[in-house]
């Protein structure tokens, strides 16, 4: 691959590089199954430990069909992904519906086990949306490692100027991890601005849903502890 002084005159976003191994993704996706594993039976789906070993098995099947380091679209291995974010958002949903119900109707009594499920399916929801944001942004890492894309969905500051960036710097999972945690506890953009109409609808329901979920917990875990 040639490297990023060929492309002197081209923007930030349509320069190629090497792409990012997929261990780290893969690892953080590992400990969301193993969360909604274990999460108790009341805030479950029916069939929850067979979802997850769907979920386990798409996560394992990545590794089998797809390079472990992301240099190029690969569709395969991105359908299966973007599947399996499919099935972890669904299950997730059903989870904070679960939640919102019974903390509606005063069904958990217990502060400990409100904030371990809550927090649990809140940090869930986290990793989901960094999840879509990581797949989503200029056609997924595979396409932003080609840099195919003409324009990007999240403009990060590094890509508007050199002097805030190292040499070869790109924005991998961990930057779109930040980016969902910073809206999910601040309830909007801090870092990486959204610019298309996708990625402003997807923060915006990030948001709503946070806050939400945040609200109803703290309520009333402080309801049950006075």
């Amino acid at each position: 691959m040639q490297s990023d002084g060929t492309y002197l005159n081209l923007p930030h976003w349509q320069k190629p590089h090497p792409g990012e191994h997929r261990l780290l993704v893969s690892g953080i996706v590992f400990i969301v199954i193993f969360l909604q594993f274990i999460l108790p039976s009341e805030l479950s789906l029916p069939f929850q430990k067979i979802v997850c070993i769907i979920e386990a098995a798409l996560l394992f099947s990545i590794f089998i069909v797809g390079p472990s380091r992301i240099t190029h679209h690969h569709y395969p291995s991105r359908v299966i992904g973007m599947a399996l974010t499919t099935i972890m958002t669904a299950s997730n949903t059903g989870s904070a519906i679960k939640l919102v119900d019974q903390l509606i109707h005063g069904g958990v009594d217990s502060a400990s086990k409100l904030l371990w499920s809550g927090g649990s399916i809140w940090l869930t929801n986290i990793v989901i949306f960094s999840l879509w944001y990581w797949d989503l942004d200029r056609g997924g890492p595979g396409a932003r490692a080609q840099g195919q894309e003409l324009s990007p969905d999240f403009l990060f500051p590094q890509m508007t100027d050199p002097k805030y960036a190292t040499p070869g710097w790109h924005p991998k999972f961990f930057d779109y991890m930040y980016v969902s945690v910073t809206n999910a506890s601040a309830f909007s953009p801090t870092d990486a601005m959204p610019l298309s109409r996708w990625a402003k609808a997807l923060m915006m329901i990030q948001s709503l849903t946070s806050l939400l979920m945040v609200g109803l917990v703290i309520a009333r875990a402080v309801n049950i502890l006075h």
